[in-house]
């Protein structure tokens, strides 16, 4: 009878990770925060709308249209039509994510994942172009094949964090690339401002909506342009499941999801921590959202001063990450983040004293939102590295960048309830609080260190 060979794996401990490594990985922070901030925090919104209100048979530059478009045979009002889009993507992102995770797990190519999914969502940027008239169904298309492929290659690229530094290493590096894509997107964003500025004609909309177009296009070259660095950089570091697997990576990858989901009740604390992080970063994602809807409707502020304020966001929270990050080598990541929530408490408090028609103290607190920002959201991502069993790291950032985009529904709608109720915007402001003191109490109550141990891992000296 022939002897059965079992593959052997090679357990050696991976090498240490170089300085361009890093840099690699960083760049793709820089990469991809143009389509963040200048596709979905400035121009894409008030573009789609604009298609989908010419589709509607309103007219360019009218200032109101209650007209409606029926995509897939279904009536929605024009002004509806980006914001359903939204909820569409996430809905579709809490099933493509983990999924990819789990594939990324197996895969020994995760470059090639991060690269199909970056150029996937870079080409679909670009091909923006090709929305002009009324196709306000290809915008659709392509922003939801933009959006996902966003969220997919995020999760690729967050896997690789466990695998480029220790335990007590990982804050700076998450912080640093962080810290980096605020700075790019900001860039890039300054840029097509300036542009708009210089060629925009205030009497043609049409020009105006041309100009939109082309800042979301050139999002796209920029994310495509330099997610060629990384690609470069970047080493293989396959995991230990990825070495053993012999089948194909893709229902490999499909059976580990379903595994890990019967098997996740192992890790309590890990989940704590993913809880406490939905409740917190629900709210801030509802800060940064409605940020321009509050100095519009209730501070009654220029939209140059929301776009000064914007710019002045971005290029602080490149400094905030980083002084953050030092903090947390001081006192610890867990600590450090605890600290920020007590800090966005101050801003929530500040904003709703904020004067009207005062356009200098709304950009003071953006400054402090600024600051707060970046270190806040860099340091829970390397923070919950450390509370990822190994091999598992993917997945587990599937589910976190779940927690990310598929939940912020919950900060928006509790905001719009409230407004609802009491017709402020102050009131519907201050309603947001919850979130940062329940996030803090939840935080608070994990045991982080012991959290840390029963995932597998070796503790950083100072948390």
């Amino acid at each position: 009878m022939a002897e059965t060979v079992t593959p052997t794996v090679d357990d050696t401990p991976p090498p240490a990770s170089t300085r361009r490594e890093r840099r690699g990985w960083y760049i793709y922070d820089w990469a991809n925060s143009a389509f963040q901030t200048t596709v979905i925090t400035v121009f894409l919104g008030p573009f789609l709308t604009t298609v989908a209100e010419l589709a509607a048979g309103c007219e360019l530059g009218a200032d109101s249209c209650d007209g409606s478009v029926y995509p897939l045979g279904i009536k929605i009002a024009a002004g509806s039509y980006y914001p359903y889009l939204i909820s569409l993507s996430v809905f579709l992102t809490v099933f493509v994510l983990p999924v990819i995770g789990a594939i990324a797990d197996r895969s020994a190519h995760k470059k090639r994942l991060l690269g199909g999914a970056a150029f996937t969502g870079a080409g679909a940027t670009i091909a923006m172009a090709f929305v002009t008239g009324d196709r306000y169904l290809l915008g659709g298309a392509l922003f939801l094949v933009a959006n996902i492929s966003f969220g997919a290659a995020i999760v690729v690229y967050n896997s690789f964090l466990p695998q480029l530094g220790g335990p007590d290493e990982r804050d700076g590096i998450s912080s640093r690339g962080w810290a980096l894509g605020y700075l790019g997107g900001g860039l890039l964003l300054a840029l097509n401002l300036v542009a708009i500025t210089l060629l925009d004609e205030g009497d043609n909309p049409q020009r105006t909506l041309d100009l939109a177009r082309w800042s979301i296009v050139s999002a796209g070259v920029w994310w495509a342009l330099f997610t060629l660095v990384p690609l470069r950089w970047l080493r293989e570091r396959p995991s230990v499941a990825a070495l053993a697997t012999g089948g194909n990576v893709l229902t490999d990858g499909f059976r580990q999801l379903a595994r890990t989901m019967r098997e996740v009740k192992a890790y309590p604390l890990t989940l704590y921590f993913l809880l406490a992080f939905l409740v917190y970063n629900d709210g801030i994602q509802t800060v940064i959202t409605l940020a321009s809807q509050y100095g519009t409707e209730e501070l009654r502020l220029e939209q140059s001063t929301l776009i000064i304020t914007i710019l002045l966001v971005q290029f602080l929270a490149f400094g905030g990450a980083l002084s953050l990050g030092a903090l947390a080598k001081r006192i610890g990541a867990w600590k450090t983040v605890l600290l920020s929530l007590v800090l966005w408490t101050g801003v929530i408090i500040a904003a709703f004293r904020l004067p009207a028609e005062a356009p200098l103290p709304f950009m003071v607190l953006g400054a402090a939102i600024g600051l707060v920002l970046g270190g806040s959201q860099a340091l829970s991502r390397s923070l919950f590295s450390q509370l990822i069993p190994a091999g598992k790291e993917g997945e587990y950032y599937g589910f976190y960048e779940i927690s990310d985009k598929g939940t912020s529904w919950l900060g928006p709608l509790a905001f719009g309830l409230v407004f609802q109720l009491t017709s402020s915007y102050r009131v519907g402001l201050v309603s947001l609080l919850i979130f940062f003191v329940v996030g803090f109490l939840l935080l608070a109550a994990v045991p982080i260190r012991r959290a840390i141990v029963a995932a597998g891992n070796t503790p950083p000296r100072v948390l």
